[in-house]
Parts: structure tokens; C-alpha cells; sequence
């Protein structure tokens, strides 16, 4: 993208901040330009935080359910998924489909949900209970 092409679509979800964006300037070299956004992106990322909501009330119904722990409700109230979790925590993917079983997830040690706790910025008791609904 050339410099003098940056969108500047005001976009919602940027809170009026600007983010910078790699650009090519007149003599053709790498720089930054700041751009408030543009509407395709705003699209994408409302349809990616539409998503992560479907997922985070399915997550809350098998809570309620007794059918996974909370922990895959809050992993996906924080907008992450099974690998940016498992990336955050340092624990498998496999580890982590195990810890989301509620007769599992409610023996983790201590030590375990104190890499949840830091990952997803939350306290222990956060981490086991379930928000009111709103």
C-alpha cells in the first residue's frame, strides 16, 4: 500500500486511536502511516467478535449443563481459542480439552490454575465461578 492510499474510514472499533500500518513512501521505501481504520476490517472484526459471543453463550449453556467447566466459557469471554490458550499457558492443546472436563478442571492443583489465572487475568475464584448474566 502507498502512502498516500492509508484508509481513513473512522472506524468504530478503534475508539478514535489510530494504529500504525507498513506503507511504501514516494521513493519506494518502508515506513509507517497512521490510519483510523477502514470499513473492511471493521466487518471482519464484528463478525470475529460475533463469533467469539455464539461461542462464549454455547460454552455458558454446557456450563449450566454440567457438560465443561467454566474455563472454556472464560477462554472464550477473553476472545481467545484453544490454541492461543494453550500458547498463553504453556500447556497441550489435549491438556487443556482435559482441564475443560468439570470433574477434572475441579481437582486442578494450584500451581495448574495459577497458569490459567495469568493467562486469562483472572483470580482463582473468578476462574471457577460463572458471571451473572447480563
Amino acid at each position: 500500500m502507498k502512502q498516500d492510499e492509508v484508509p481513513q474510514d473512522q472506524s468504530a472499533a478503534f475508539e478514535g486511536q489510530k494504529k500504525p500500518l507498513y506503507v511504501l513512501d514516494k521513493d519506494g521505501h518502508y515506513t509507517t502511516e497512521l490510519s483510523s481504520g477502514w470499513d473492511a476490517e471493521e466487518v471482519v472484526l464484528d463478525q470475529a467478535i460475533a463469533l467469539f459471543a455464539a461461542q462464549c453463550e454455547d460454552a455458558r449453556q454446557r456450563v449450566e449443563q454440567k457438560l465443561c467447566a467454566s474455563l472454556e466459557y472464560h477462554m472464550y469471554q477473553r476472545r481467545m481459542d484453544l490454541t492461543v490458550l494453550a500458547q498463553s499457558t504453556g500447556f497441550f492443546k489435549w491438556q487443556i480439552k482435559r482441564h475443560m472436563k468439570p470433574q477434572i478442571f475441579s481437582h486442578l492443583s494450584p500451581k495448574k490454575l495459577a497458569r490459567y489465572q495469568e493467562a486469562l487475568g483472572m483470580s482463582a475464584a473468578e476462574l471457577q465461578a460463572m458471571p451473572d448474566k447480563d
